[in-house]
């Protein structure tokens, strides 16, 4: 962020890196190791966390019954969900929570460049 950018136009540090790393999680046909999934768990939760804020923001700029606000209202209430699970025993329980946090940044980046945050 600059002093000629609002917090609404800047992505979270990292944004397409966070997200390309979220879509290759989403697609991996094999188990990764213990500690990859924990370092996943750590980026996708930190990222998360960044740019929430920066939604909900965003969403209450629009119309209460904008169809974009509305639909990134309901992504932030499903990541928040996804965030309070607890992790999972063994590693096809843990691997299967941070492919729900996966598919959160996926779905929030796509809400924050719909709501006008730049790509």
């Amino acid at each position: 962020m600059n002093a000629t950018r609002s917090a609404t136009e800047t992505p979270p540090p990292a944004a397409h890196g966070v997200a390309a790393a979220a879509a290759w999680f989403l697609s991996q046909k094999t188990l990764p190791r213990h500690q990859t999934v924990a370092l996943f768990a750590n980026d996708f939760t930190r990222y998360l966390e960044r740019l929430i804020p920066q939604i909900e923001q965003m969403a209450a700029a629009h119309p209460d019954d904008a169809a974009q606000a509305v639909a990134a209202r309901a992504g932030v209430d499903e990541a928040l969900q996804r965030l309070s699970l607890a992790h999972r025993p063994g590693l096809n329980g843990e691997v299967e929570r941070v492919k729900r946090l996966a598919r959160s940044v996926v779905a929030l980046r796509t809400h924050y460049e719909k709501l006008g945050g730049r790509p």
